[in-house]
């Protein structure tokens, strides 16, 4: 790992509408705030832009829940057409309680409300933005379209904020990645003792989206972009998918 890491927030990112070319407005974003690409940076952004810009948006009143989202809607106190389409977007509820499904998310990601979110969005009480459909994919596409921009190709995080079993708050988490090696085993190397390490394996994408989501804020920062510079050149890069625990390696679920 580098000694130095810097974490540049791109100020003044403006508002993504369906079909914007996000790759476009992060290289104008970067000059606008006096940067250039360089070998081995990395973009992260938080998942609402790449949802925004790939129209992942739903409309409620286009909603008609089915009798088991009226069953959940009872159970929980939310609205049904919104339980309608958290249904959709899940393999499978895990765990309930009142205004929250905790769902096992169509990607196998472990989720409150399968990752919708009616914050930040134009609209909100008529929509909810949904997560992309393949945010592995859009973060190699955006990494490919920002290297015929600008020459560099750089790596790619996108995040999202979630609750953590056992944790009070959310945490910024890698769902999307291109170019970097999200999962670290490091079973096998010896600690600084001279000790084989047993049971180490490292998020390494969680660890970076997390410190990227400092950068970028919670709220109305209105800063979903970040350039993080420093990081070593991933020799073998393994995408945010491989950070999913498999269902039946999980205890709790």
């Amino acid at each position: 790992m580098a000694s130095t890491m810097s974490f540049h927030t791109l100020a003044d990112f403006p508002h993504v509408q369906p079909g914007d070319d996000l790759a476009q407005l992060i290289a104008d974003c970067l000059a606008a705030n006096g940067l250039t690409l360089e070998p081995g940076d990395l973009v992260a952004l938080a998942q609402k832009v790449v949802s925004k810009a790939e129209g992942r948006y739903r409309r409620l009143d286009d909603v008609v829940p089915t009798r088991e989202a009226e069953d959940w809607a009872q159970r929980t106190g939310k609205d049904a057409q919104l339980v309608q389409i958290t249904l959709d977007e899940a393999n499978h509820v895990l765990r309930y309680r009142p205004n929250l499904l905790v769902v096992e998310q169509r990607l196998g990601m472990v989720m409150a409300n399968a990752g919708i979110d009616q914050s930040n969005i134009d609209g909100s009480g008529e929509q909810v933005l949904l997560l992309p459909e393949d945010p592995d994919r859009s973060a190699e596409a955006l990494a490919g379209a920002l290297e015929r921009l600008t020459g560099v190709r750089p790596a790619i995080l996108i995040t999202d904020s979630v609750g953590r079993a056992w944790r009070i708050g959310t945490c910024g988490i890698a769902i999307g990645a291109a170019g970097i090696r999200c999962v670290d085993d490091i079973r096998g190397d010896d600690d600084m003792m001279g000790r084989e390490l047993k049971v180490s394996i490292v998020g390494h994408g969680d660890q970076l989206a997390a410190a990227a989501c400092v950068a970028m804020g919670e709220g109305a920062e209105g800063t979903p972009a970040v350039l993080i510079r420093g990081l070593p050149v991933e020799p073998e890069p393994l995408p945010a998918s491989a950070l999913v625990r498999p269902a039946i390696d999980d205890m709790f679920r």
